[in-house]
């Protein structure tokens, strides 16, 4: 079915095919009025040149805008727009970002995939200048979709782009959140009805619409052929069979047909042209700079630059050399530019060896962090696509195939398509190694070649037919369910050991339902529930209802199903027996939901895509549960020492509470497990009336709250925790004196990893007012500097703890929170919260974050700037040495880190200071922290069983 199914019944005249591409974007479409129809192409208005707008075959996926007063009044405006404009997307976005590179954003399609940042945040462009407004990849994708939009509505006033019907092409290897991102942006652009089909499948359409005629005399059954697609930004492999099914029609018994059905897709890579581009700028950058490092503004050039260079240098005629020129900066802009040549055998060395080496069939990707981090991008870890392809024949199709009589894994039959196989040279290399992988002792063997003529088109082309097949013309692709879906459940005897039960299997059809009736599940009324979500793209045989063992090699974790069951009967919390079903829908996204076993009551459960997407709801992939559990006589000796303190005939004081808890379980609070502290959290909770009774109460209770939810995520349901604690807290201190108030915000800070940035925000608002206010007393020259009188120092300093540990703040706020501070550690009074100033710095600014995501890291000119004044003096300061090492920890990533000058300097003011080996080595050369450092990071010491 399609997103919107109202009048799915009812064709349109148009049929429309989007291919929503990494680099370029193209629009097809087919006139269904027409009886003899055919595919064609939409030439896309857009602009060429400020004032000047022409059409193109293709929109390249950039998105520029332009400064103010960079271009006259209404120069950028299409015909449609009202109102001057100062963004642009397609050609004339691609030109001028070449020259302005800090203003475009591309590569957008890549970004909807990235789990490390925010999604549906201001992101893009990633690193860019401080006067571009921001925006999501969603809403990128749907500026694109919106310009094809319009365009088309402009030259089809009667038959508006919005009431046809519209496929949108997504790799194969896209999950269910990269797919309802791409919904989302559609319906953001105005296309309420979108149908989804996957790139490899449209392109294998645009064969078979291309050669109708004969289509059946080029291929038989029992061959497989592989798609092989790589893009701008992604690399998908799929297989599709070649079966002989016999016919229905009842005409005869021996007649049978050609049927094709997609048997296996790859697992998603974020590896296509644009790592192409960035080795050849990475190899030309040593060339430039004799193995130093380019400004970001050159090396955001060169590496638009060399998309260019790469594509001339892999053509079939290509010249000997190519001369790469890059303007200067600042004011060496004119007459400051750099030069560097290239010639073909190199970029074909780096291009070819590097990324389609000649590998065995066995052979597997290297499993080490990408060398790429300068955008942000979690590019594959090796960067050698013929090796992804060997582990995909390998792993995926022969488990498939071997359920048939007499089948192989050898691909039979090639198609290649996106823009990297434009080249002849890169597709002739990859038929090389698969001859070499199967050929054996037949030297004169080699895959089928199917040729789409035109690499850029195909997708777009094959979407627009797919609308048709989907009428019932054309020959249908039976594209079952590439991978298996399961659910994660607990055992009756220890809930904390989960196990997978198969929820959705491979092979099956849109449409296809599930009824997992031979198990029971006991969910819980008006409480939340959780369940995780996996799948797996080489488990293929496992059934429906299967139980099976989490195997974390083969299955993936995905963002898990959340509900709250709500029903007018049950007021307060009952267990409910129930049974689970599933749907697949048709743009392949999972619907589920559960009905009552011993009733007629139903509820649906959602599929939480908004924990993939943003980075404050992430996914939970179970780390704290793997801590253990403890006996249930300790859980209940807790239990009881928390009543006996909080509870209503309370007999002890909350003084001591912690050792007492301690010594009865004869276990140290360091050492409890996030189950007994998740638990203590439940109780606390419901014990918490006992803040009324006196200040020491509410500190207490406080103190322990944060510490059994700290630090806000790693448990099941600790963001539902988070939101239960911030819904009782927010605003409510009973006893607002020094000790509470410290309390408070020691308990903001240990959970604030589990608060969304609007949480935070409310958090930090008054706090940063009563700060301001300081800080311009603090500055004026008028005023003498005195001791600040009546603040106790412990609660100020928590408070500083707790802004510090606020990683999702604007990038504003935390660069005027960082200036302030810098500030106050010039001022002598102050010093008995230079060790609080010093760690909230460290947080603000470090460049590998806690938890948040990498949008939220500081620019390197402001960190810079802190470290000059931090890193001086002869004066041993071991508590800023932790401030420095986070400020300057080296991580590969250019808009990251500093420079190497003053990375010396550090390394040398660290040194003499004394400072940990370790301090020093992270500074140098970067790495992952040991466990003690992760806790002077967090504050204190993390809950057994979660790291950084």
């Amino acid at each position: 079915m399609s997103v919107d199914a109202a009048g799915e019944n009812e064709h349109s005249r148009y049929l429309i095919g989007i291919d929503l591409g990494t680099t370029n974007s193209a629009v097809s479409f087919i006139d269904s009025n027409v009886e003899n129809w055919s595919v064609n192409t939409f030439a896309i208005p857009q602009l060429v040149a400020p004032g000047q707008v022409e059409t193109r075959e293709t929109l390249p996926s950039f998105h520029y805008q332009a400064a103010q007063g960079e271009f006259p009044d209404s120069s950028l405006n299409m015909p449609w727009d009202l109102q001057p404009q100062r963004r642009v997307v397609g050609l004339f976005a691609r030109e001028q970002g070449k020259l302005v590179p800090g203003r475009v954003i591309e590569s957008a399609k890549s970004w909807l995939c990235h789990s490390g940042v925010d999604r549906l945040s201001p992101l893009l462009p990633w690193r860019g200048a401080d006067d571009v407004d921001q925006l999501s990849p969603v809403d990128v994708s749907a500026a694109y979709l919106r310009h094809l939009r319009e365009a088309w509505n402009v030259t089809h006033p009667h038959d508006l782009f919005e009431a046809q019907d519209v496929v949108i092409t997504l790799p194969a290897s896209f999950d269910e959140v990269a797919r309802e991102l791409t919904i989302q942006a559609a319906r953001q652009a105005g296309i309420p009805k979108v149908i989804l089909i996957e790139e490899p499948q449209a392109a294998f359409y645009e064969w078979i619409n291309a050669h109708q005629a004969d289509w059946e005399s080029r291929v038989s059954s029992g061959q497989n052929i592989l798609v092989c697609d790589v893009g701008g930004g992604t690399s998908d492999f799929t297989l599709i069979r070649v079966r002989s099914e016999k016919s229905v029609d009842g005409n005869s018994d021996n007649e049978s047909t050609v049927q094709f059905h997609r048997i296996a897709v790859g697992n998603h890579l974020i590896l296509g042209g644009d790592n192409l581009d960035l080795t050849l700028a990475q190899k030309l950058e040593e060339k430039l700079t004799k193995g130093g490092k380019l400004e970001p503004r050159q090396w955001g050039s060169l590496v638009r630059i060399c998309r260019h260079a790469k594509e001339t240098l892999l053509a079939e005629d290509a010249p000997e050399s190519y001369t790469v020129n890059i303007p200067g900066v600042g004011r060496k802009l004119i007459g400051g530019g750099l030069q560097v040549e290239v010639s073909r055998e190199e970029a074909r060395n780096w291009l070819l060896e590097g990324f389609f080496p000649r590998v065995d069939l066995k052979d597997k990707p290297v499993t080490a962090r990408s060398g790429f981090q300068e955008f942000g991008l979690p590019y594959a870890s090796d960067a050698a696509i013929t090796r992804y392809l060997a582990m995909f024949l390998n792993e995926h199709c022969g488990k498939v195939l071997m359920k048939e009589e007499h089948a192989s894994s050898r691909p039979d039959v090639v198609l290649f398509n996106g823009g990297v196989f434009v080249s002849p040279l890169i597709r002739e290399r990859v038929i090389q190694v698969i001859k070499h992988w199967y050929a054996g002792k037949d030297a004169n063997w080699e895959p089928q070649v199917l040729a789409n003529a035109r690499h850029d088109l195909a997708v777009s082309r094959g979407a627009a037919y797919y609308g048709m097949v989907r009428r019932g013309e054309g020959v249908r692709i039976a594209a079952g369910l590439p991978r298996t879906y399961y659910i994660g459940v607990g055992s009756t005897d220890n809930q904390q050991a989960l196990n997978a039960l198969c929820l959705m299997p491979a092979g099956v059809e849109p449409g296809y339902e599930v009824d997992l009736k031979q198990h029971l599940f006991q969910l819980t009324i008006s409480s939340p529930v959780k369940f995780p979500l996996f799948y797996s793209s080489t488990r293929s045989t496992d059934a429906a209802g299967e139980l099976l063992p989490i195997e974390r090699e083969q299955m993936s974790a995905l963002p898990p199903i959340r509900t709250v069951l709500k029903s007018r009967t049950h007021r307060e919390s009952v267990s409910l027996p129930v049974y689970l079903h599933a749907r697949l829908t048709e743009i392949g996204t999972l619907q589920v939901w559960c009905s009552e076993a011993s009733g007629s009551r139903t509820w649906q459960l959602q599929f939480d895509v908004r924990s993939a997407t943003q980075t404050d709801k992430s996914g939970h992939i179970g780390t704290g549960e793997a801590a253990g559990v403890l006996d249930q006589e300790s859980v209940e000796l807790s239990d009881r020492l928390l009543r006996e303190t909080f509870g209503s005939n309370a007999t002890e004081k909350p003084g001591g509470l912690p050792k007492r808890i301690a010594k009865a379980i004869e276990l140290s609070r360091e050492d409890w497990p996030p189950s007994l502290l998740r638990r203590q959290w439940d109780l606390l909770m419901d014990l918490e009336a006992a803040r009324k009774k006196s200040a020491e109460h509410e500190a207490r209770w406080l103190n322990c709250l944060g510490y059994a939810l700290r630090p806000g995520f790693g448990v099941a349901m600790d963001d539902w925790r988070v939101t239960e604690t911030w819904k009782l807290l927010r605003g409510k201190l009973l006893h607002p004196g020094a000790t509470t108030l410290a309390e408070w915000w020691v308990l903001w800070r240990r959970i604030a990893g589990g608060l969304p940035v609007g949480q935070q925000q409310a958090i930090v608002n008054p706090l940063l007012n009563s700060i301001r206010d300081d800080y311009r007393r603090s500055v004026d020259v008028s005023r003498e500097k005195k001791p600040v009188r009546g603040i106790n120092n412990h609660e100020l300093s928590e408070s500083w703890r707790m802004l510090g540990s606020m990683e999702r703040l604007s990038l504003k706020a935390k660069v005027e929170l960082g200036t302030m501070i810098i500030h106050f550690l010039d001022d002598p009074h102050r010093a008995p919260i230079h060790a609080a100033l010093f760690w909230s710095l460290g947080r603000l600014g470090a460049r590998v974050p806690f938890y948040g995501p990498l949008n939220s890291v500081v620019s390197i000119e402001v960190v810079s700037d802190w470290l000059k004044q931090l890193a001086t003096g002869r004066q041993k300061q071991p508590e800023k040495h932790l401030l420095v090492m986070l400020l300057a920890r080296r991580t590969d990533d250019r808009y990251r880190d500093i420079d190497e000058s003053l990375r010396s300097k550090v390394v040398a003011w660290l040194t003499s200071q004394d400072a940990s080996p370790h301090f020093i080595t992270l500074v140098q050369e970067g790495g992952e922290l040991a466990a003690q450092e992760g806790a002077l990071v967090f504050g204190e010491a993390l809950p057994v069983g979660l790291s950084l």
